[in-house]
This record gives structure tokens, C-alpha cells and sequence, in this order.
């Protein structure tokens, strides 16, 4: 199961980790969201150890939605040592973005 990002948690378990760290923005009412929910829970369980993978309810977590400019869901943004280093809007294969998320690990 995917980590739950909250607006309190952010900043200790995405932004202050040495390494890298997948956020997935959704909402409950998002279809596309629902679709890409188990991919997203299916990386969290073979990354574990090397990134940190989870999940931002925008409807419930409105500052760090709106810290990162989110208007569009899903969004997944991947992040190494703090800092953006990819993002990707919609939909998306799970190879696909296990590849971009590999691009950081090293």
C-alpha cells in the first residue's frame, strides 16, 4: 500500500529524505485516479527501500495541492533530495513510469 502524504507529514517524509520520493496527487471522484491507484500501490511495494511512494488527497490536503500548483489529476511528481526532478499529468503504464522513476535512483 501506497504512503499517505498529509499536508503535516510533507515536508519530514517527502521533502527533507535523502533520495528520491513519488508523489501521486489524487481525488476520490477521479476516475483516472482510480485507474492508476493500483500501479501507483504496486511500486510502493517493489521500491520499497529505495524511494519513498505515495499519495496526496488534493480534496483533503489543500497546501501541499496548491504549494505545487496542482490543477490537474492525476499528477505524479517525482522528487530527489527536496527538489522536483520529473512530473507527469494523466495517465500513465506502470513501465512508464518506472522509468522515470528509475532515471533518479542512481
Amino acid at each position: 500500500m501506497a504512503f499517505e502524504f498529509t499536508d503535516t507529514n510533507f515536508k519530514e517524509s517527502a521533502l527533507d529524505i535523502d533520495g528520491v520520493a513519488v508523489v501521486d496527487f489524487w481525488a476520490e471522484w477521479c476516475g483516472p485516479c482510480k485507474m492508476i491507484g493500483p500501479v501507483i500501490d504496486e511500486l510502493s511495494t517493489e521500491l520499497d527501500g529505495q524511494a519513498v511512494v505515495g499519495k496526496v488527497n488534493v480534496d483533503e490536503q489543500a497546501e501541499v495541492s496548491t504549494r505545487y500548483g496542482i490543477r490537474s489529476i492525476p499528477t505524479i511528481l517525482i522528487l530527489k533530495n527536496g527538489e522536483v526532478v520529473d512530473k507527469h499529468v494523466g495517465m500513465a503504464t506502470k513501465q512508464a513510469l518506472l522509468e522515470k522513476i528509475n532515471a533518479h535512483l542512481s
